[in-house]
């Protein structure tokens, strides 16, 4: 087999650590696989660098930061290199240029737009383990970082250039849970997951795989085993979701929350063919990332439009939409913080009507105010006041998982 590994920061935090993450290498190795490996930098290093550079400048040039946080992930490849080295196992650590993976022309967010796999195909064929900086590319040969999360995403790119057989991504957690269990205790580990179910998850609060690389994995096929570096174990497959998969399964997979969220309401919005056009095009212009949308028709002329925001944005787009009151003519601006919002996931809602019915009632019941809803075909949101959402989440977690609700089986 050929597999990509990929390490995260806590994994690579210590030297101790990075001597086990080499014993796991040398294990696949010595299996008879091919490995390709992928770290991230060092526990909160990145932070570190963040910090420094805030330090010497209020808002720092976008290409030096990347310069300047592309060399935490060197430091973590090139230890493990050479700690595999001093155990008698060729390996070579490679930034993300030097391993060919070449992204758009943005700098802080970039997207890996191709890879040539020759310097990473050579040195597997000479049986020599590429130690390979995450989060990183190189575009008109500038060093460019993929965003917060984004060695997920370098990794998952590697295996589906190089057509490995599975991308195994090692955390401090031993899968994926049906939600936190720092907030639920009993949670419990999931032996799979769709990619769908596993990207809704990913975009609603849970850290556990960033939401890009779901989505290249499942548009590439990539198997994701998400496993814990601290401990052996099965971990949680991420996989395609088949119809006959679906049947016998929980309705509900995951719940999933989010802090730190904001509501604004634009009240009294005319009925005019591109007001709203204007609004979220202005927000989105601000670099504002809106999230729930519900407009009510308040009468034949006008419309309230409520949104949210994560809390940080809020000031800044309260300020983009007060600037286009003399074109739109609304009546005033609403807000309300601090807020959250707790989502259920699961496969098994498209064949279950009543599932969002049985969510209001189970908040209803534990006390806890529906601000706005979200649905989609596999996911219902609730935005909530933010002091309840552990009590949502618990509460929730007892009704659908707890409960072991299933899909019902089908006859065949």
């Amino acid at each position: 087999m050929l597999v990509v590994q990929k390490y995260g920061g806590t994994s690579v935090g210590s030297t101790e650590r990075i001597r086990a993450v080499a014993d796991r290498i040398a294990s696949t190795a010595s299996a008879g696989h091919a490995v390709v490996v992928v770290v991230s930098a060092m526990g909160h290093s990145t932070d570190a660098l963040v910090d420094l550079a805030a330090e010497l400048a209020d808002s720092p040039d976008l290409r030096e930061m990347d310069q300047l946080l592309a060399t935490g992930e060197q430091v973590s490849a090139a230890l493990v290199a050479m700690r595999l080295l001093t155990m008698g196992i060729q390996a070579k650590s490679l930034t993300g240029w030097q391993a060919g993976i070449a992204t758009e022309p943005v700098h802080g967010n970039a997207r890996v737009s191709q890879i040539d796999t020759r310097v990473l195909q050579n040195l597997i064929a000479n049986g020599t383990v590429p130690i390979v900086t995450g989060f990183q590319g190189i575009a008109d040969g500038e060093v460019t970082t993929l965003g917060r999360g984004g060695s997920d995403t370098s990794a998952v790119a590697l295996a589906a250039a190089l057509g490995a057989d599975v991308c195994e991504i090692y955390t401090d957690v031993d899968g994926v849970y049906t939600t936190d269990p720092r907030v639920v205790p009993n949670a419990k580990k999931l032996d799979d997951i769709s990619y769908d179910e596993m990207l809704e998850l990913a975009n609603l609060g849970a850290q556990v795989l960033h939401p890009r690389a779901v989505e290249n994995a499942k548009h590439f096929a990539v198997q994701l085993v998400v496993r814990s570096s601290f401990t052996e174990g099965d971990g949680t497959n991420v996989v395609a979701m088949t119809e006959n998969r679906m049947e016998g399964r929980r309705v509900v997979t995951g719940i999933a929350f989010e802090r730190h969220v904001a509501r604004l309401a634009v009240v009294g919005v005319p009925l005019e063919e591109h007001a709203l056009a204007a609004i979220f095009s202005s927000l989105a212009e601000n670099g504002v990332n809106v999230d729930v949308i519900v407009q009510s028709v308040v009468d034949e002329v006008a419309v309230d439009v409520s949104f949210t925001v994560n809390e940080s944005d809020l000031g800044r787009a309260v300020e983009v939409v007060s600037a286009l009151q003399p074109s739109l003519r609304f009546r005033k601006i609403e807000r309300e913080a601090p807020l959250a919002k707790v989502s259920i996931v699961g496969a098994g809602m498209i064949s279950n009507p009543g599932v969002a019915a049985q969510m209001f009632v189970a908040l209803r019941d534990a006390q806890v105010p529906i601000h706005m809803v979200s649905t989609s075909e596999i996911k219902v949101s609730c935005v909530i006041p933010a002091d309840l959402v552990e009590k949502a989440v618990q509460a929730l977690h007892k009704t659908f998982i707890e409960a072991d609700m299933v899909t019902p089986l089908t006859n065949v």
